[in-house]
């Protein structure tokens, strides 16, 4: 338990980003979900739309911590590698 005055701040200050973090990475997961989605659809202008619509969420959550830049690129390289598969 924290004891300190610093100490109680920084376990406030915590489960602040936690909660922050959490509705980052969820509204990130909802994007990933519409373009999977789109995807499985089978129509490749709205899966293009929806990549479009994906990638600057993925890089915000790399830019703001939720996620590693390359986990973000790889994601992305594969999403886009198969909304290009899309005949």
């Amino acid at each position: 338990m924290a004891n300190t005055a610093q100490s109680k701040k920084r376990a406030r200050q915590a489960t602040a980003r936690t909660d922050v973090n959490k509705a980052r990475r969820s509204r990130i997961r909802t994007f990933l979900r519409n373009l999977e989605e789109a995807i499985a659809s089978g129509d490749k202008a709205v899966a293009q739309a929806a990549l479009r619509a994906a990638q600057p969420e993925l890089m915000r959550g790399v830019t703001k911590g939720v996620m590693h830049k390359n986990t973000a690129s790889r994601k992305m390289s594969r999403l886009a590698a198969r909304v290009k598969a899309i005949a």
